[in-house]
């Protein structure tokens, strides 16, 4: 028998149980329009909106501020946005249409279901599977390939999978975390190749159209001027301006859908069903598929966050199929994060509270949606407020310093007085990567330029930095600058070149350092 003194602790935890679980389960933050607002002046983002899914209905679906900087048209709950990589999502989705069909299986050797599949090492090639192409294991370095899409180039969805072969690995295969695009464009290749329909096409028709997310698109190139959707915007040289879209119809499966919070809220309330469809019986896929797709596959490290953000610290954290996984305040969160020229996104879902959240912007701020995210999960969750704002504009203030400081310390090593070993004429020619394929260096005004052949916006000014480094200084100023270095024979002749990314706070897609550039015989 419990003591008295027992009964009245547990009384008194039920109690205090049921008042969280009560306002765990309250509604969203009733100053989620001032805390929008004010997330959007402090991180410079033009516009964003966000969505709400409780209990399978949406609670918010609602834009804030502009399109597009400078013009008047606002984001409301309709406005498309490019998703980025919350894309991947759907490839998985439609990938466990198929599995459930048993067309495939998540375990199919890669090869069988995707003829003429290689990767560098014959072993990886024979024992790839397609779920391994999901979870960011398969031994190639952070974001490598991804200039083969990345600014947009003229290479197709099947010339990238087959320059797989070329890429060096940067790790064994399965023994370590490393986020890739390219995997994703071999998962969706294998649509076509089992189906016979395009990625697009059968994203249209087992997913879009059912959900009724009728003006989501899976390009781009797509979009009409009577069209109610948000331009890209990016700091360039330090101002926030416009910019062009980037088109990614040859990375499609990786991350080329633009959707709206009103239409992801149908998404995510599907997801969060296991796969059923609203208001019918018929599924997309089973709920056996949605238990797989929210399973562990690949462990991600939990470093200890900084300052402010230390509450953030997850206990575990794990890449899934399409979804990434960790905990907050004892829940487990489903999520992603999306990011494309000129937007981010943030989807997260809690499956035990039957809450997901979709926030888009038009900007390239992580801070705007999380510091959104956690001041919702704070409210469903009964925590105390936080300042997220404060906290996240704190940290982007901590990792801009630094690269300040990196850069500083570049600047004062520099030997600005040093000379190239060449004359700038010897450098001129035509250079090939095994992986990327050509590109070229030659005169102009006296100075050299660097095009590299397959991307039509990347041209660069080539500015001498020191002895035989050179700065390419790309004339889209939405490209991040390069290092580019020479290194000579015995005899002074070129014997190859290497890229690096100057700025520190570079995307990962600027795979630079991943590139070996060797002169075409008979070319320079």
């Amino acid at each position: 028998m419990k003591s008295p003194a027992k009964r009245v602790f547990i009384a008194a935890l039920v109690v205090l149980t049921f008042r969280l679980s009560t306002r765990a389960q309250s509604g969203p933050p009733a100053d989620l329009d001032t805390y929008v607002a004010r997330a959007l002046k402090t991180f410079g983002v033009p516009g964003l909106s966000v969505a709400i899914v409780k209990d399978g209905r949406t609670v918010v679906a609602k834009g804030s501020g502009v399109r597009k900087l400078g013009a008047s048209a606002l984001v409301d709950e309709n406005t498309l946005f490019g998703i980025g990589s919350n894309t991947k999502a759907f490839t998985t989705a439609a990938l466990a249409t198929l599995v459930d069909a048993h067309t495939i299986s998540w375990d199919d050797p890669v090869y069988q279901r995707l003829p003429g599949f290689q990767m560098y090492d014959p072993y990886v090639s024979h024992e790839m599977t397609i779920r391994d192409l999901l979870t960011h294991r398969s031994g190639m370095g952070l974001g490598e390939g991804d200039l083969l899409f990345w600014p947009h180039t003229t290479f197709t969805r099947d010339e990238i999978i087959y320059r797989l072969r070329f890429m060096k690995p940067a790790s064994s295969f399965r023994s370590h975390y490393a986020y890739d695009n390219l995997m994703y464009i071999a998962a969706g290749q294998i649509i076509p190749a089992v189906t016979g329909q395009s990625w697009e096409d059968y994203i249209r028709e087992k997913i879009l159209l059912p959900l009724g997310m009728n003006t989501t698109n899976l390009s781009n190139a797509a979009f009409k001027p009577s069209d109610d959707y948000a331009f890209p915007h990016s700091e360039v040289d330090g101002k926030l301006q416009v910019i062009d879209f980037v088109v990614l119809d040859n990375a499609a499966p990786a991350g080329s859908i633009n959707s709206s919070a009103a239409e992801m809220a149908k998404w995510v309330t599907l997801q969060l069903a296991r796969g059923k469809f609203p208001n019918n019986d018929k599924r997309l896929f089973s709920e056996e598929q949605s238990r797989e797709m929210w399973s562990a596959q690949t462990v991600l490290p939990t470093p200890e966050r900084p300052g402010p953000l230390a509450a953030l610290h997850a206990n575990f954290a794990d890449y899934a199929l399409g979804w990434g996984l960790r905990d907050y305040h004892g829940r487990k969160l489903v999520g992603h994060t999306g990011g494309v020229a000129g937007f981010v996104s943030r989807v997260m879902l809690v499956p035990e509270e039957n809450l997901g959240v979709v926030i888009l912007t038009n900007a390239e701020s992580g801070s705007a949606f999380d510091s959104i995210l956690y001041h919702i999960l704070d409210q469903y969750f009964g925590l105390p407020n936080n300042d997220w704002i404060a906290a996240f504009h704190a940290a982007d203030e901590t990792a801009e310093k630094a690269a300040d400081e990196i850069t500083k310390k570049q600047n004062a090593a520099r030997a600005a007085d040093s000379k190239p070993s060449l004359s700038l004429e010897k450098y001129a020619g035509l250079y090939t990567d095994p992986w990327y394929g050509p590109v070229t260096i030659r005169g102009e005004n006296g100075k050299l330029i660097l095009i590299m052949d397959h991307t039509p916006r990347a041209v660069a000014d080539l500015q001498h930095w020191q002895y035989d480094t050179f700065k390419a200084h790309w004339r889209d100023r939405t490209i991040e600058d390069a290092f580019v270095t020479f290194a000579l024979k015995p005899d002074g002749a070129i014997d190859h070149f290497t890229m690096v990314a100057v700025s520190p706070l570079a995307d990962f897609s600027f795979d630079y350092q991943d590139l070996y550039f060797s002169p075409q015989p008979g070319a320079n």
